[in-house]
C-alpha cells in the first residue's frame, strides 16, 4: 500500500538569531499553507508561534513569506505555491523578529501614523459626518486605495524599506493619497508635509513590488505617484496645498 503524500516543510524558529527546522506534514486536498503551519503546531511543535485570525482573507494577520513571497497563508493554497512539496515559512521581512513567524508591527504602524494615518474632520461627535460626492476625480482616487486592512504584505515585499529604515512604506503613502483625496480630512497640508519630508515618497523607485502582491489588488504605486504630482503641483504653487 502506498504511503499518503507528504510535505516537506521547513520553519524559521527563534528570532532574528534563529534558524530553519524541517517538517513533515500530510498533503491534503483544499490545503492552505495557514493549514500547514497550523497542523504542524497542534502535532508536532506546540511551541510555534504564528498569527492568525479569521482564517477567509479578511484580517490579514496570517501574513507570512513563503517559498520567498509574502502571502496571506489562508489563502495560498499549497498546490498553488509549492508545487515540488516543498514549502519554505518565514515571517514578513523588513520587519524586526519576536519569535518564529511572528514580527513586530510596530516600525510599520509607526509609519503609517508619521504619514498622517488617521482622519480628521472639521466637525464634533455630536455633527453628522459631511457627505462626499461619489462622482468627483477625488473621491475615486481614495475610494482605489480605502480597503486597505494594513497587513504589511506590501511594506515586507518593498525593496526601499529593505534599503532605507526610514522610508515610510507603501501602506503608509497608499493612507496618505486616500487621506489627501478626502475634501472632508483638514489635515491634508500636514499630510503632505509628513510625505514629502525624509524617508518621504520621492524614494519610491517605482518597482512596483507593492501593487504585485497586495492580496486586495490595491495599487501603493498609483498613491505614491498621485502624492508626488501633487506635492510637485503644490510647489510650483509656492507651498499652497
Amino acid at each position: 500500500m502506498a504511503s499518503p503524500p507528504k510535505l516537506d516543510v521547513r520553519i524559521w524558529r527563534g528570532a532574528d538569531a534563529g534558524g530553519f527546522v524541517a517538517y513533515e506534514a500530510p498533503l491534503a486536498e483544499n490545503q492552505t499553507v495557514l493549514d500547514v503551519v497550523t497542523w504542524i503546531q497542534r502535532h508536532l511543535e506546540p511551541a510555534l508561534a504564528y498569527r492568525f485570525a479569521c482564517r477567509v482573507g479578511v484580517c490579514g494577520s496570517c501574513a507570512m513569506t513563503v517559498n520567498g513571497r509574502a502571502r496571506w497563508t489562508c489563502r495560498s493554497h499549497v498546490k498553488d505555491v509549492a508545487a515540488d512539496g516543498r514549502l519554505v515559512i518565514e515571517p514578513l521581512r523588513n520587519l524586526p523578529r519576536i519569535k518564529d513567524l511572528v514580527c513586530d508591527l510596530a516600525p510599520f504602524f509607526d509609519k503609517w501614523r508619521r504619514a498622517g494615518g488617521r482622519f480628521e474632520g472639521a466637525g464634533t461627535r455630536r455633527e453628522p459626518m459631511p457627505a462626499a460626492d461619489p462622482a468627483t476625480d477625488a473621491r475615486r482616487a481614495a475610494d482605489a486605495g480605502i480597503e486597505c486592512i494594513n497587513c504589511a504584505v506590501c511594506y515586507s515585499a518593498c525593496d526601499v524599506v529593505g534599503w532605507r529604515p526610514d522610508y515610510l512604506g507603501p501602506a503608509a503613502f497608499n493612507r496618505a493619497w486616500t487621506l489627501v483625496n478626502d475634501e472632508r480630512h483638514v489635515k491634508a497640508r500636514e499630510v503632505l508635509d509628513a510625505v514629502t519630508a525624509g524617508g518621504g515618497c520621492a524614494l519610491c523607485h517605482t518597482h512596483g513590488n507593492c501593487t504585485e502582491h497586495c492580496p486586495v489588488g490595491i495599487s501603493p504605486t498609483a498613491a505614491i505617484a498621485g502624492l508626488k504630482r501633487r506635492s510637485l503641483r503644490r510647489w510650483r504653487r509656492g507651498g499652497r496645498t
